[in-house]
C-alpha cells in the first residue's frame, strides 16, 4: 500500500484528497504545517509527498528544499494556484518531481502519483544496452540504478536518475522536450516542459559539470559522451 504525506492547510481540501487517496487504497497521514510535515517524515516514511506552496508559517518552496535534504529520492508533488508559472518553476528548481494545479482533482493527482512511483520502483530493461557505462569521470549503472562522479556517488531524485538514464542511454542523440517529458514523467501536455528544464538544472548542479548534458537551441537536450 503506497504511502502518502499531504501537506496541506485548507481543511477541505485536505480531508477531500485524502479521502480519494485512501479510497484508491493509499495510506495517507496528513499534515497541517510545513513543520509538522517535516516531523512526520521519519516516523511515517512516505513513498511520495504532496505538498502545497501555500502554507501557514515555513513556506512552501522552504519545506520542499528541507524534504529534499532529509531524502533525496523521495518523490515531491506539489500542488500551485492556477497561473502561477513563477511558483512552478521555482519549485521545480527546489527539488519538486512534478506538479498540480489547484483546485486539485483527485483523479490527476492520483495518475501523478502513480507515475512518480513507477519511476521510483521501476529497473532499467536490459535490451542489449551495457549494464556499466562511462563517460568521463561519469559512471551509470544501468543495473543499479547508481550514479557516481569521479568515484564519488551523486544522489539524485527519481525523475533526476530516469533523465539522465534516457539522456545517456544515447550518447549525440537530440531529445525534444516532448520526448523526455513522456519518456520521463510519462505526461503528454506541452506546457508540462518546464518539468524537463527544471530537471535539467537541478542535474547539472547536482553532478557539478554542465558538459554532459548540453542545449540544443530550438530542439532540446541531448547526451555529449566525453
Amino acid at each position: 500500500m503506497p504511502r502518502v504525506l499531504l501537506i496541506e492547510d485548507d481543511r477541505a481540501v485536505r480531508e477531500g484528497v485524502a479521502l480519494a487517496l485512501r479510497r484508491q487504497k493509499h495510506e495517507v497521514v496528513t499534515a497541517v504545517t510545513g513543520e509538522e510535515g517535516l516531523a512526520r517524515v521519519t516516523s511515517f516514511r512516505p513513498d511520495v509527498a504532496v505538498l502545497d506552496l501555500m502554507l501557514p508559517g515555513m513556506p512552501g518552496l522552504d519545506v520542499c528544499r528541507a524534504l529534499r535534504g532529509l531524502d533525496q529520492t523521495l518523490p515531491i508533488i506539489m500542488a500551485t494556484a492556477r497561473g502561477d508559472d513563477e511558483d512552478i518553476v521555482v519549485g521545480l528548481e527546489a527539488g519538486a518531481d512534478d506538479y498540480v494545479v489547484k483546485p486539485v482533482q483527485a483523479r490527476v493527482l492520483e495518475a501523478r502519483i502513480r507515475a512518480v512511483l513507477r519511476r521510483a520502483a521501476a529497473t532499467p530493461a536490459d535490451g542489449g544496452i551495457p549494464k556499466l557505462d562511462t563517460y568521463g569521470d561519469l559512471t551509470v549503472d544501468r543495473a543499479g540504478f547508481s550514479v557516481t562522479l569521479r568515484g564519488m556517488p551523486v544522489a539524485l531524485a527519481a525523475s533526476e536518475l530516469r533523465l539522465l538514464l534516457t539522456l545517456s542511454a544515447s550518447p549525440g542523440q537530440v531529445f525534444s522536450r516532448q520526448q523526455l517529458l513522456e519518456a520521463v514523467w510519462e505526461h503528454s501536455y506541452h506546457a508540462d516542459a518546464r518539468l524537463v528544464d527544471a530537471c535539467v538544472k537541478r542535474l547539472r548542479a547536482k553532478m557539478g559539470e554542465s558538459r554532459y548534458i548540453e542545449t540544443v537551441r530550438g530542439f532540446g537536450y541531448r547526451f555529449a559522451s566525453l
